[in-house]
Parts: structure tokens; C-alpha cells; sequence
């Protein structure tokens, strides 16, 4: 980290919620106080994936995007329940509200989640780690929920220590105590560095941040590509990135993951009519159109793969997205095929060149809420 008395140094907190989904169950339900709770896919017939889970339920060792029928083999007593994402986002717009107190910085990541920059806040608190304190305090005394704080320089360093003393924790990285912070770090606490990286960072004898920072931007940028210079520079302290109060909508959709298998094509058809009049509602709510309509496929076996459409004038309406995800659906040679998920979102919103792309497939096992 460069040592600079004189550098003005930006003030980041970052705000995650503890098992928000979970926890918001929790003070809603006093049935459901102190018990393993899982939020998600329930687990008969083929069975779900799990959203999120009580801290009651993670002694045991169930985690998000598991499967919920490991989860139940981890946790036999857990009780298991569908979201409820409009109740989570009417909380997560009180939240929100509580932030703005204090600055207009904020970059949401998700309902639970955000980035705030408070170096110049409203209030003329001045100290940001007494600006978490009082959100971390307001959170708890009027929506009694407990939330995690990360405070650094930069959003990345600050994103991490959030995750260090969960639930309702409070971790300080300062300036001076960056680069031992990352030279410590294991290689896969690094945030943006997947299993899949980790794996070859590790095959590499790269185990932390240390050993990372012995390789040369050049050789870095070699091993991992693009994200290389990235990792070159985040071991160092380094992230300029400024926290962006208006990320721009890049797309907006919504998909389903079936108790069984889909095998029939009229049954895929009807399950994509039920998603793109969901698709079309959340459209009609903010107002957009879009020029690319992309069919996302996960098989049986966990295989996806994504297929899209793209128009020379903006579409939102029904009759077009549900005949384009069809045609799409019917490319793939479906007959025969088990499908565990569905999806459809539109995207390229803006006045952007149309641009006609079909994807290949990918390994990725996501979980899109």
C-alpha cells in the first residue's frame, strides 16, 4: 500500500445483511427463532437448491447453493421453506433508507448487500467506523435484523472484512494494515477467485496472497488472463473502483427450477409461458423493453447452456417472448432431454448496436434469486 501521509484516503463501508432471507423468517415467524432454518428449494421429489440458511442450520454445515436434499442429510431436523423475495425486498428497502441517512453513495450489490462511500457523509459524523456502528444500531432497533460491517479504503478489502466476524460483526481494515491483510489471506477468500481458480492457484503452489504477490503482473495476466492484472493489483491494496450509486439495469428476467424433470415438450412449454408472464410483469414495472431475449437451460446433470435472440426495435410483449423462448427452446433438440431449469431475460436495453450471439455451454452452477 503506498505510504503517503498526505494521500486522501476514500472511507467504504460494506453492509451484509446475516442470513438475511433466514433471518427475516425468523422475526416474522417466533416459531421458527432458534431452529435450522432453510430458505429455498424444499427437498422432496428431485428436490431444490437452498437460498440461504438460519446460522442454526450452518453449524451443521448447509450452505447457499447446495442442493436441498444434502442439506436435509446434513440437517434431518432442519424445516425448509419457500422465499418470500417481496417480503426480503420491502426490508431491503428500509435498509436502504437507513443508508441514505447517511450518504447518496450507495451501491447495492443485491437486497442484502451493499457498498456505501462516506467519506464526505451528510450527517458530519466524520468517522466511518461510527457510521457502521449507528446503520448497524438502526438496523437492529427498527427492523431487528442483525447485519455485518466491512470498513476500508477500497470496496474490495472492505467487502472482505465484513465476512470476518459474522453475524453482527465490525472489522476495520486500515491503510497501514492492508498488505499484511492480503499477504495472509488464503487464496480462495479472495473475492472474484471461484473454486475453479482457486484450484489452479493452489496446483500453482499460490496458497495466499503472499504467494501470489512473488509473480509479476505479466505473469500473472499469463496464468489467469484479464482477472490476472486484477489479483496483481487487489494483493497489493490496490482498487480504485468507486462505489456507483446508479449501476445500470443490464437485464432483467426470471427462471424456475422444477421438483422433477422436465421430458416433454409441452410440458417445457407451459412452464415457459408461467415464466415469461413473470418476465413481462417485472418488465411493465420499470417501464423496459429489450432487444435481446436469451432461454436459459440447466439439464438433469447440472450441464447449462444459454441461447438468445436479438431484434432490430425493443420487445417487452408477451406473444413475442414466449414464441421467441420456444423457437430457442426448440433449436436445442429438447425431445428426449431432462431439464431441471428454466429461464428467460431480456437484456441490451440502451441504444446499443444489435448484436445476434448464442453462447456455448457452460459447467457454471449458479444460483439467480
Amino acid at each position: 500500500m503506498e505510504n503517503d501521509a498526505k494521500k486522501q484516503y476514500r472511507k467504504i463501508i460494506h453492509i451484509d445483511m446475516d442470513a438475511f432471507y433466514a433471518s427475516v423468517e425468523q422475526r416474522d415467524h417466533p416459531e421458527y427463532r432458534g431452529k435450522a432454518l432453510v430458505v429455498g428449494g424444499l427437498p422432496e421429489g428431485r428436490g431444490g437448491v437452498v437460498a440461504t440458511a438460519s446460522y442454526e442450520a450452518r453449524k451443521f454445515g448447509v450452505r447457499s447453493a447446495m442442493p436441498s436434499k444434502k442439506a436435509l442429510q446434513l440437517c434431518p431436523h432442519a424445516i425448509f421453506i419457500r422465499p418470500r423475495f417481496a417480503a426480503y425486498k420491502e426490508v431491503s428497502q428500509k435498509i436502504r433508507e437507513i443508508f441514505s441517512r447517511y450518504t447518496d453513495l450507495i451501491e447495492p450489490l443485491s437486497l442484502d448487500e451493499a457498498y456505501l462511500d462516506v467519506t464526505e457523509d451528510k450527517l458530519g459524523v466524520g468517522s466511518a467506523i461510527e457510521i457502521a456502528k449507528q446503520i448497524k444500531q438502526a438496523i437492529k432497533d427498527e427492523l431487528q435484523l442483525t447485519a455485518s460491517a466491512g470498513v476500508s479504503v477500497n470496496k474490495f478489502v472492505a467487502k472482505i472484512a465484513s465476512d470476518i466476524n459474522k453475524p453482527d460483526g465490525l472489522t476495520f481494515i486500515g491503510p497501514s494494515q492492508i498488505e499484511s491483510f492480503m499477504e495472509k489471506l488464503p487464496v480462495e477468500k479472495f473475492h472474484g477467485v471461484g473454486k475453479v481458480t482457486a484450484d489452479k492457484m493452489k496446483r500453482m503452489g499460490l496458497h495466499t496472497g503472499a504467494d501470489l504477490k512473488q509473480l509479476s503482473e505479466e505473469e500473472m495476466t499469463a496464468a489467469f488472463g484479464k482477472p490476472g492484472r486484477f489479483y496483481y493489483q487487489i494483493v497489493r491494496g490496490i482498487d480504485d473502483r468507486p462505489v456507483q450509486p446508479h449501476r445500470e439495469t443490464k437485464s432483467m428476467g426470471a427462471e424456475d427450477t422444477f421438483a422433477y424433470d422436465l421430458t416433454t415438450l409441452d410440458e417445457m412449454h407451459a412452464e415457459l409461458d408461467k415464466i415469461a408472464a413473470t418476465v413481462v410483469t417485472r418488465l411493465e414495472k420499470y417501464n423496459l423493453k429489450g432487444r435481446t431475449i436469451t432461454l436459459k437451460i440447466k439439464y438433469h446433470d447440472f450441464r447449462q447452456i444459454t441461447r438468445n435472440q436479438s431484434f432490430a426495435i425493443p420487445v417487452g410483449d408477451m406473444d413475442t417472448i414466449t414464441a421467441t423462448a420456444k423457437q430457442l427452446l426448440l433449436a436445442t433438440q429438447p425431445e428426449n432431454m431432462r431439464i431441471r431449469l428454466l429461464g428467460i431475460s431480456l437484456s441490451n436495453f440502451g441504444d446499443l448496436p444489435v448484436k445476434t450471439k448464442q453462447d456455448e455451454p457452460s459447467e457454471q452452477l449458479r444460483l439467480d434469486l
